[in-house]
């Protein structure tokens, strides 16, 4: 097998279309050799633990409407292109991904990874869910197959709260300023959503 890690962040709309783009590769190459680790990215590491209200965030970051509207008009249609259907309209906060991360990390630990991130994703760029929010981790943990009793205690505990922040630090420290970001094999690095055909392309030459 074949490390490919991905730093990302599940409030990220570019790392969700790069995840659907990597995973029309993996399909059409079930032998891959790819074993997928998510690795933690905070694009707000700085976002209070209740987030914010959606429209404050957007202004904050984008400035008026024709600013959000740049910035988002190249994502909706790359998510039409890669089948993707959003509902934007349906996100009211943005949320501080911390406890997100947390999750997505434990969800490793039973292998569960890709699932929950899956999940994740789902519930917040199409179902518009606060992913911030204990009650909603919890539910789209158990709904993923994870042991509620314990992701529960978890939650309510700070465990692995340093683990992910010094995790996100250190990839800043690699040079990792923006997500989504792919490392093949712990050495070589891809920034941002790469076409299926590239990873069609990588998976066919580290096979041959």
């Amino acid at each position: 097998m074949i490390s490919l890690d991905i730093f990302a962040d599940p409030i990220c709309p570019w790392c969700l279309i790069g995840k659907a783009r990597l995973d029309r590769a993996l399909e059409s190459r079930p032998n891959h050799p790819f074993q997928i680790r998510w690795r933690p990215f905070q694009l707000n590491p700085d976002m209070p633990p209740e987030g914010m209200p959606r429209g404050e965030y957007m202004a904050l970051k984008f400035g008026n409407e024709a600013g959000i509207l740049r910035a988002y008009g190249p994502v909706v249609a790359a998510a039409e292109e890669a089948g993707i259907s959003l509902n934007l309209g349906a996100i009211t906060r943005t949320p501080n991904t911390l406890n997100a991360h947390r999750l997505i990390h434990w969800a490793g630990l039973e292998g569960r990874q890709s699932l929950v991130m899956a999940v994740m994703m789902r519930a917040y760029f199409q179902q518009g869910q606060d992913i911030g929010d204990r009650d909603t981790l919890l539910a789209i943990a158990t709904g993923a197959g994870m042991e509620a009793d314990l992701t529960a205690r978890l939650l309510d505990s700070n465990a692995d709260s340093e683990l992910i922040v010094q995790s996100d630090r250190d990839a800043r420290a690699r040079g990792i300023t923006g997500v989504p970001f792919f490392v093949v094999a712990g050495q070589h690095g891809v920034q941002g959503a790469q076409p299926a055909d590239l990873w069609q392309q990588v998976i066919d030459e580290v096979t041959a």
